[in-house]
C-alpha cells in the first residue's frame, strides 16, 4: 500500500520534532508528569464524597481556603443561581448550588493552580491557554444554562479540561526548552499527542466518563453521533463561539452546519438565539471569567 506525500511530510516532521519523541516516549512509559488535582478540590470532592457528611462539615473544608469561599458566594449569588436573597455564609452557598454542583465549581476554581510555568515563552503559552479554556467555559456555563437537560456547572468544568491533555506538553517544554528547534514543534506535538494526555489525567483525576468524550471530540467539529446532546456537544459550539473575533472565521466550520449544533438547536436553540444569548450574558460570562482567575 502506497502512503501519500501528505503523510511522508508528517511523518519526516515528527521524527525530526524531538519534544514530540520525548513526550510520546514518556507516555508510553508512564512517565510523562501529569497533573495533580489541586490539593483543596481533591479535599472537598472526598469531603462531598463522603456519605456521612454533611452541609455544616462540608462547609469547614470549603472554608479552610477563603479565596474558594468568597468566589463560592460569589457564584451563589450570580445569575446561574440567583435567589430572591442574597447568600452571605459557605454553608448557605453549598444549599443553593447543591453539593454535586459545589464540587464542580469548586475544582474549576482550583483548577488555575495546575495552568504554571517558569520560561517566560511557555509561561505565556500557559497562560494563553488557561485564557481559552476559562473562556470556553464561561461560554459552556451560560450555553447550558439556557439550554435544558444541562447542568452549567458541570458544562464550565468540562470547558475548563476540554484542552488539559497540553498543559504535560507545555510543562515538558518548560523543563527542557532547548529541545523546541521551531514553533511547529509545539503545534505538532500538541496536535498529535492532546486527547491521549488528556484522557489519562481525567482517568487519573477519576473524572466521569462522559468528560472523556469531551477531550476526545472538542475540535471534532462534523461528530454525528446517535443519542441526545452532549457535553461534548456544548464544549464544541462554545469553542466556535470563543473564536469570534480572534480566528478568521473563513478558516472555522459554519455553526449551523454542525450536528452538534443541529442536536442542540432541538432544544430550542438556534444560531441566532444562541449569539444573542452570548450577547445579552456578555457580563454574566465576564463575571464567570473573573471568577476563574
Amino acid at each position: 500500500m502506497s502512503t501519500s506525500p501528505d503523510t511522508t511530510a508528517i511523518a519526516s516532521s515528527l521524527a525530526k520534532n524531538q519534544l514530540y519523541l520525548d513526550c510520546y516516549k514518556s507516555m508510553q512509559k508512564d512517565k510523562l508528569q501529569l497533573p495533580t488535582i489541586p490539593d483543596v478540590a481533591f479535599k472537598i470532592r472526598r469531603a462531598i464524597n463522603d456519605q456521612t457528611a454533611n452541609n455544616a462539615k462540608i462547609a469547614r473544608v470549603v472554608q479552610i481556603d477563603p479565596a474558594i469561599t468568597a468566589r463560592l458566594i460569589r457564584i451563589a449569588n450570580s445569575p446561574l443561581y440567583r435567589g430572591r436573597r442574597k447568600i452571605e455564609s459557605c454553608p448557605e452557598a453549598l444549599t443553593r448550588v447543591g453539593l454535586k454542583a459545589a464540587q464542580d465549581i469548586i475544582t474549576s476554581f482550583a483548577m488555575k493552580a495546575v495552568f504554571q510555568a517558569k520560561t517566560p515563552v511557555i509561561r505565556k503559552k500557559m497562560t494563553d491557554l488557561w485564557a481559552h479554556s476559562s473562556y470556553v467555559a464561561a461560554i459552556s456555563a451560560v450555553l447550558a444554562h439556557k439550554t435544558p437537560g444541562f447542568d452549567p456547572d458541570k458544562a464550565m468544568l468540562a470547558g475548563l479540561i476540554h484542552d488539559i491533555g497540553v498543559v504535560p506538553i507545555l510543562t515538558h517544554a518548560d523543563k527542557r526548552p532547548e529541545i523546541i528547534d521551531n514553533p511547529k514543534d509545539l503545534v505538532e506535538t500538541v496536535r498529535k499527542l492532546r486527547i491521549d494526555i488528556g484522557l489519562q489525567i481525567l482517568r487519573k483525576w477519576d473524572f466521569p466518563q462522559d468528560f472523556e468524550d469531551v477531550i476526545i471530540n472538542a475540535e471534532n467539529w462534523y461528530r454525528d453521533n446517535d443519542g441526545p446532546p452532549d457535553y461534548a456537544d456544548i464544549v464544541m459550539i462554545s469553542q466556535l463561539h470563543s473564536f469570534i473575533g480572534k480566528i478568521d472565521i473563513k478558516k472555522m466550520p459554519k455553526i449551523d452546519q454542525l450536528p452538534a449544533f443541529r442536536k442542540l438547536a432541538s432544544g430550542g436553540l438556534t444560531i441566532d438565539a444562541s449569539i444573542g444569548i452570548l450577547d445579552m450574558a456578555k457580563e454574566e460570562i465576564e463575571q464567570i471569567r473573573l471568577m476563574l482567575h
